[in-house]
């Protein structure tokens, strides 16, 4: 029962946390009309704020070939530098324009291993004010099952906010 208990504690915290994010993020961003520097700047914030973040990024939709994305800007180890729609959790992500939550990579069909340490993926695709797909926010753990339900809400709140 206690595990329990300090499982919603820790829940609770990582939810407000993810609250009180999105309001700094929307402060410093405040103006901003560049999209390369909202991307690295809410890069830079996510993957300092969390111990459980192993490569924090975007891969951007590439407007020459539609169908793929180009790694953008980012914060951890060297990342795919391009992945085509449909291909690893990214590519699927941008494909069916949905969240993915994948808590084992290895058991994610057509996962691509752009850093063999990376063991849990969420991938947030990224829409502009037109409900176009510009990116997917990409976060990597090298932690089995790091990501959850909160992670989802509370990234694809921060991502809405700041490119919508």
């Amino acid at each position: 029962m206690a595990e329990a208990f300090n499982d919603k504690i820790l829940a609770t915290e990582k939810a407000e946390r993810y609250s009180e994010l999105a309001d700094e993020i929307a402060s410093v961003l405040e103006g901003e009309t560049d999209r390369t520097a909202r991307m690295a700047t809410v890069a830079s914030m996510l993957a300092n704020s969390f111990d459980h973040f192993f490569w924090t990024g975007f891969y951007v939709v590439d407007p020459r070939k539609g169908d793929e994305l180009v790694v953008g800007p980012y914060q951890g180890t060297l990342g795919c530098l391009r992945i085509a729609f449909g291909r690893g959790v990214c590519g699927t992500a941008a494909a069916k324009r949905q969240t993915q939550l994948v808590p084992d990579v290895h058991a994610f069909p057509g996962h691509i291993a752009c850093d063999g340490r990376s063991q849990s993926e969420v991938v947030v695709p990224v829409f502009d004010a037109d409900g176009g797909l510009i990116a997917v926010l990409d976060v990597d753990s090298d932690r089995p099952a790091a990501f959850d339900a909160i992670d989802v809400e509370g990234l694809e709140r921060i991502l809405s906010q700041t490119f919508s």
